[in-house]
């Protein structure tokens, strides 16, 4: 997808939208994340933003929009980062350390709006709710073959490949609920431990 489709929606190579386009998408996240998407109202979003309602109409369609554009702009941009990871490596172990690192520091940096995309899936509507889960499923998948190819070159053994694959995506997305900056573990040792981990559920061979 390129280009700004539906309102506001950020173009997908990371470029920037229509000037004040961020400052609304920033305010909707800070106001839904607060309130919940069906508890706010698009005068809500417009205040924080500072603009008016009439203003916030000009770039959305509506609050729907809105939320599809905020989840469209986070999965993307969490899909640049893990296919960059992926090429950047020439084998399996390092292909799932550097995804896993790509993956969890995606979500150790926009916690706010991982737990939105996590909480307000339920509140997304077709068509934007179909095609957010496939590219949640593609997501999924650069996981998925990841581990397959370690299994069948022989450097991870684990019976289970995609449960394990499914259990490294669940346990990298969630470190959004629990981590705290100013806690005693730092995002760069949340992700080299998450690294760990991921090559522990893969089944790595010593």
């Amino acid at each position: 997808m390129t280009g700004t489709a539906r309102g506001g929606r950020r173009p997908a190579d990371g470029t920037l939208g229509p000037p004040g386009i961020d400052a609304i998408l920033d305010a909707g996240i800070a106001a839904m994340a607060e309130q919940g998407y069906h508890g706010t109202s698009v005068r809500d979003i417009a205040e924080r933003a500072g603009l008016s309602p009439a203003a916030l109409y000009h770039h959305f369609a509506s609050k729907q929009d809105l939320l599809a554009t905020i989840m469209d702009r986070g999965i993307e941009e969490l899909l640049r980062r893990t296919r960059a990871a992926r090429d950047a490596a020439a084998d399996p172990v390092g292909r799932l350390r550097s995804i896993v690192d790509a993956h969890a520091r995606f979500h150790l940096q926009d916690q706010r709006g991982t737990l939105l995309g996590t909480s307000e899936l339920r509140a997304l509507e077709e068509p934007f709710r179909g095609e957010h889960l496939a590219k949640r499923q593609q997501q999924q998948r650069i996981f998925d073959d990841t581990v397959a190819e370690g299994v069948r070159r022989g450097v991870f053994h684990s019976p289970f490949p995609r449960e394990a694959a499914r259990a490294i995506v669940v346990m990298c997305t969630g470190v959004a609920g629990w981590y705290k900056p100013h806690g005693r573990l730092s995002r760069d040792q949340v992700a080299r431990r998450y690294q760990e981990l991921a090559l522990d559920l893969a089944g790595r061979r010593a």
